[in-house]
């Protein structure tokens, strides 16, 4: 298996028809020294390609000199497998490695110490069983450090400020100076952001009962640096915009912080966005929408395109048609409402979180959309915020009294009511076994108060893809693509990769890159070429074909029947995958988990949800 590809600076690979490097005299063979699989490798920046640096599954990083053919450092600090190594421009003699052992480790080859320096320690925060798997710096301001790890949080670290922070505390400990402090912080306050798709944290529960495991596989920064891309393992991609942050769009805190007195357009009194504008006033006295529902010719057509494939249960097309016409319109309250609908039926991951966010987005352009409203109150039921639910559908009755007896409404609101009822009795049940509250209790106690504060101001993202399947390698790339990082690529779990539109996340094209799996996805830092590697023992190089050529044998056609088998692949059983993997078909796997289903189990009644 592949595990890492990287580009050379100074060299253009050329290509023939045939797929395979026309000058292959440029090749360099030499032995690493590592005892176990190569997950990572790069060139030190400014070395002329000639220092490159590993890291391996024999938890050791190596140095080499690629001229002389010789490995001139080695480093085995580390205690358990060295998944990636990073570099920055501005500081050509140091690099960074995340490892298993939960350290994020700083290289500084100028030192005469043949040892590291430990950046980062996540097990401070996260306990022993953190695993760091990825890491990149920002290619615009090389003092910002992203690292991934297993979990759903991403987090952004300024290394200067860690740094600062720790000369001024050795130099107050030389110094005899001491404080109150029982502890002294390896990471400062403000050196640190966490970054998270704002639908994760609550799914944890139910993905830990199915086996089901998060884990960022890959970051990487937009070449401009106001964006990271992240690869979340057993979900989707996601991008977070590092200049407009935004809260998740999720109640994050407990009820009684913010009674509904002190809710107005998402903000509680303690100051923290909750995302959520309900129940605020403007939403509940608002009768005349000041949104214009009329699109240019060219865009109704789009519409009334989308509005078609969703009468046609074709829900990602219609989805793709809405996206479309958003990224052209984005302040059209209507199409965000239609969007939202098509996300509630087709029930992929994280499908009912995007609707929220769209319900929200419609009533902010439109307060008097009663069918957001609605759907609003059915996006918080099924993410399992029961009471926030209530209050959204109540408040919807009082605003829409006409609907508050419709059999949808009656059927979502003994729904909430059921599940309110049930989640008391597990309430009730958890009081009475003393074992289960000790041992929440305990897990809780051994998250740092500092960690669960950072957990609760975390970002949510810009942008989501979904499509491929990333749940059997732990080193599963995405990347930006284009001369402006105009598209998003990332491997398959199906031996195909994606290929997504940024900005309207469209899916444009998926390949056949390998025969089992594709880990690998690098663009070339100047020319438009595309290397991918997976389980086959190649590398592929891939560019644009002119349009007079021949079909290419390796387009995947069905690209939404794809995407649909790689959702349904996510949720299956996880002894399922492995026999997936091993190349068994399994019956009956398209019925496999309630986000993979396209029956509807939503009853729309007398508030007719379907698109308008």
């Amino acid at each position: 298996m592949r595990r890492e590809i990287c580009w050379r600076q100074v060299q253009m690979i050329s290509m023939s028809s045939s797929g395979i490097p026309s000058d292959t005299k440029s090749s360099v063979t030499m032995h690493t020294g590592h005892a176990a699989n190569i997950f990572s490798v790069k060139f030190l920046p400014h070395s002329g390609d000639r220092i490159l640096i590993t890291g391996a599954a024999d938890t050791k990083v190596h140095v080499h000199d690629m001229e002389a053919k010789e490995t001139i450092h080695m480093f085995s600090e580390h205690t358990n497998r060295v998944k990636r190594i990073a570099t920055a421009p501005m500081w050509p003699n140091i690099f960074w490695s995340a490892a298993e052992d939960g350290i994020i480790r700083q290289y500084d080859l100028r030192e005469n110490s043949k040892r590291s320096e430990v950046l980062i320690d996540l097990t401070e925060f996260c306990g022993q069983l953190v695993e760091a798997k990825c890491l990149a710096i920002n290619p615009r301001d090389n003092n910002y450090l992203a690292v991934g790890a297993n979990g759903p949080f991403v987090r952004l670290y300024d290394i200067r400020m860690i740094h600062n922070h720790r000369k001024s505390s050795s130099q107050s400990t030389s110094a005899g100076i001491h404080t109150f402090c029982d502890k002294r912080k390896s990471i400062p306050d403000g050196a640190g952001q966490y970054y998270v798709a704002g639908h994760l944290p609550v799914k944890l529960p139910d993905y830990n009962n199915r086996l089901r495991v998060l884990v960022a596989t890959y970051v990487t920064f937009s070449p401009d640096g106001t964006e990271l891309l992240v690869n979340m393992g057993g979900e989707q991609v996601y991008l977070f915009d590092l200049t407009f942050k935004q809260r998740p769009y999720t109640f994050l805190l407990p009820k009684k912080c913010h009674p509904p007195s002190e809710v107005q357009n998402g903000k509680t009194t303690n100051g923290m966005s909750n995302g959520i504008h309900l129940p605020a006033s403007r939403l509940r006295l608002a009768q005349v929408s000041s949104n214009c529902t009329d699109l240019p010719p060219h865009l109704e057509s789009i519409k009334q395109q989308a509005n078609d494939a969703f009468a046609r249960q074709q829900w990602t097309q219609a989805i793709q048609l809405y996206s479309l016409a958003i990224h052209k319109a984005s302040h059209n309250a209507m199409l965000y409402g239609n969007r939202a609908a098509a996300f509630m039926k087709r029930k992929w991951d994280g499908d009912h979180y995007d609707a929220l966010r769209d319900c929200l987005k419609a009533l902010t352009l439109n307060p008097g959309h009663l069918k957001a409203h609605f759907r609003l109150a059915r996006c918080l039921f099924e993410l399992r915020y029961v009471a926030e639910a209530l209050e959204c559908l109540d408040d919807f009755k009082g605003k829409f009294p006409e609907q508050a007896h419709s059999s949808a409404c009656d059927a979502l609101d003994k729904d909430i009511k059921a599940a309110l009822f049930s989640k008391t009795e597990s309430a009730e049940d958890r009081k009475r076994d003393g074992s289960v509250r000790f041992h929440n209790f305990s897990r809780k106690e051994s998250i740092p108060e500092d960690e669960i504060i950072l957990r609760e101001r975390s970002f949510d993202y810009k942008h989501r893809y979904c499509g491929h399947c990333n749940t059997t390698t732990d080193i599963k790339e995405a990347n930006f693509f284009g001369s402006k990082g105009q598209y998003i690529v990332s491997g398959s779990d199906d031996g195909s990769f994606f290929i997504w539109e940024k900005e309207t996340t469209n899916l444009v094209r998926i390949l056949q890159g390998d025969e089992s799996i594709v880990n690998c996805l690098q663009p070339h830092p100047s020319y438009c070429f595309l290397a991918s590697s997976g389980i086959d023992p190649v590398v592929r190089l891939w560019n644009p074909r002119p349009e007079t050529e021949s079909e290419n044998c390796r387009v995947v056609e069905d690209m939404e029947g794809a995407a649909q088998a790689n959702q349904r692949r996510m949720n299956a059983d996880p002894l399922e995958v492995m026999l997936l993997n091993m190349g068994y078909r399994i019956t009956g796997l398209s019925n496999r988990g309630t986000d993979a289903s396209d029956e509807d189990d939503s009853t729309d009644g007398q508030v007719q949800c379907r698109s308008s």
